[in-house]
C-alpha cells in the first residue's frame, strides 16, 4: 500500500474522533484527487517529494519517555519561559510549564474542549479556499498541537517554546502537528519552535502553523531546524494581519534531509509591516527550500524579506519568493533579497524572486546574488595569523549577521551562533 492509501485508510478509521468532521473530510477528499505534488507542478519544480514519500511510515506511535537532561538540549534553559512540549506528536504535561494567568497556552485537545468557540472561529480560516494537498492532509489528519490565545492588551511576559520531540521510535514515522496562534489588538508575544528527532529511524512531519494578528498586535516567531540527518520536514505557516501589527518569522535551517517552508502572510489591514528573514547553512546530501508568498492586499503596508543561504558539499537550496500586490494596495512598500553562497561546485541555489503589482503608486524591489567568499578577504585574514578554516567561518558569519542582528531573545542568538560554529566546525566563539 503507497502512502496515500495508507493515510485515506487511516483517516476512515479515525474519522469519528475527529472534530471538524466535514472540513476534514473535504480536506481528505482534496489529497485523494490532487496526491502527493510532484516535479510536474511548477511549486516544486527544483523540489523532488518522492525520496521522502516512498517509504513505508507508521502514522502514530505510543508515547515514549524523554528525560529534562534530553530535552534542555534542545530549548532556551536560561532564560524564563513557558514551555510546550510534544512526545511522538502527544503532549507531555510532566515536560511542560505553561502556567498563566492571563494568556491560554495548552494543546489543541485540551482547546477543544475547554474552549471549543475559540477553536471554531479560528480553526482552518487562515487557509485558502483550495489549499495544496500537504496542507489539506494536516488538515484532515492532524489531531494534536499546541494552541495559544493572547487576550487584548497583553503584552507576555516571557517566550512561548514549542518542542515536538521523537524517541523510541521503532520504525519511520509520518506525523501531523498543528499550531493555532491568536493574538487579540494590543498584544505582544514572542514564540521559538524546533522539530528534533532523539532517535535514529526516519521522521517525516508535515506542520501546519495559523497565525492571527490583530489589531495593532506583535508576534515574533522564531523556527529552528537542526534536525537530524534522517529527518524531513514541510513546514506551513499562514499569517493574517489586522491594522498596525507588526509580524516577523525567522527561520533558521540548519539540520535534516529535506526541509520545505512554506511561508504565506496576508495583509488585511492597513499601516501593517511583515518581515521575513532565514539562514540556511547546510552541506552534504541536505536539501532547504523556501517558498514565501506576501499578499498586500490593502494600501499603507510594508513587507521585508531577506534570506542568505551557505551551501556546502552537494547541497542543494530553493528560494522562491513572491510578492503580490492587489490593485487596490496603493502606497505599498515591498522588499525582497535572497543572497548566496556557494562553497563547492557541487552546490546548487535556484532562486526565483517575484513581484506581482497591479498598484501603481507602490515601492518595490526583489533581487538575487549567488557567488562565493571574497577572495581578497580571506587572503586579509589569512595574512593576520587567522588559519583557513576559521578566516572563512568569519566572513561567512559576517555575510549572515545581518539575519541574526534581528534575534530579540539573546540566549536564542547565542544558541544559534553555536549552532552556526559547529555547523562551521570552528572552536572560534563569536559574539551575539
Amino acid at each position: 500500500m503507497n502512502l496515500k492509501d495508507k493515510l485515506i485508510q487511516s483517516f476512515k478509521h479515525q474519522q469519528s474522533e475527529l472534530s471538524f468532521q466535514e472540513q476534514r473530510k473535504e480536506h481528505m477528499k482534496r489529497l485523494e484527487e490532487m496526491g502527493f505534488p510532484t516535479i510536474k507542478n511548477e511549486e516544486w519544480k527544483y523540489t523532488n517529494l518522492l525520496p521522502i514519500i516512498k517509504n513505508d511510515y507508521q502514522l502514530s506511535i505510543k508515547q515514549s519517555t524523554v528525560t529534562k537532561n534530553q530535552l534542555n538540549q534542545y530549548i532556551l534553559t536560561d532564560t524564563e519561559t513557558y514551555l510546550m512540549v510534544f512526545v511522538n506528536g502527544q503532549f507531555s504535561d510532566a515536560l511542560s510549564n505553561i502556567n498563566s494567568q492571563e494568556i491560554i497556552i495548552c494543546s489543541l485537545k485540551k482547546a477543544e474542549k475547554q474552549h471549543p468557540e475559540l477553536i471554531k472561529k479560528y480553526w482552518g480560516k487562515c487557509l485558502p479556499e483550495n489549499p495544496d494537498s500537504l496542507v489539506s492532509l494536516n488538515t484532515a489528519l492532524s489531531q494534536d498541537g499546541t494552541f495559544i490565545y493572547v487576550p487584548k492588551n497583553i503584552i507576555v511576559d516571557k517566550p512561548i517554546q514549542i518542542v515536538y520531540l521523537t524517541n523510541d521510535v521503532s520504525q519511520d514515522l509520518f506525523l501531523q502537528t498543528r499550531n493555532l496562534v491568536v493574538a487579540q489588538d494590543n498584544s505582544q508575544l514572542q514564540i521559538t519552535e524546533r522539530h528534533q528527532n532523539i532517535d535514529h529511524k526516519e521522521v517525516f512531519t508535515n506542520t501546519l502553523t495559523e497565525i492571527y494578528a490583530h489589531d495593532n498586535a506583535v508576534i515574533d516567531f522564531y523556527k529552528i531546524q537542526n534536525d537530524k540527518q534522517c529527518c524531513s520536514l514541510i513546514d506551513n505557516t499562514w499569517v493574517k494581519q489586522g491594522k498596525n501589527t507588526y509580524c516577523t518569522v525567522d527561520t533558521f535551517s540548519f539540520g535534516g534531509k529535506f526541509i520545505r517552508n512554506n511561508l504565506n502572510f496576508i495583509l488585511e489591514g492597513q499601516h501593517s509591516e511583515s518581515n521575513m528573514r532565514g539562514i540556511t547553512l547546510i552541506g552534504k546530501h541536505q536539501l532547504v527550500d523556501h517558498h514565501t508568498l506576501v499578499d498586500h492586499a490593502v494600501p499603507h503596508c510594508q513587507s521585508n524579506e531577506l534570506y542568505k543561504g551557505i551551501f556546502d558539499d552537494n547541497a542543494k537550496g530553493i528560494f522562491n519568493g513572491k510578492v503580490m500586490v492587489r490593485p487596490d494596495a496603493q502606497k505599498t512598500n515591498a522588499f525582497q533579497s535572497n543572497n548566496n553562497l556557494l562553497l563547492t561546485d557541487s552546490a546548487s541555489i535556484d532562486t526565483k524572486p517575484q513581484l506581482e503589482i497591479y498598484a501603481d503608486d507602490v515601492a518595490c524591489s526583489h533581487g538575487c546574488t549567488v557567488g562565493q567568499l571574497d577572495d581578497e578577504a580571506l587572503f586579509y585574514l589569512r595574512s593576520r595569523g587567522i588559519p583557513f578554516k576559521e578566516a572563512q567561518a568569519m566572513l561567512m558569519y559576517a555575510f549572515a549577521n545581518d539575519v541574526l542582528t534581528n534575534v530579540k531573545i539573546p540566549e536564542l542568538k547565542v544558541k544559534i551562533n553555536k549552532i552556526i560554529a559547529e555547523k562551521l566546525g570552528v572552536t572560534i566563539t563569536i559574539e551575539g
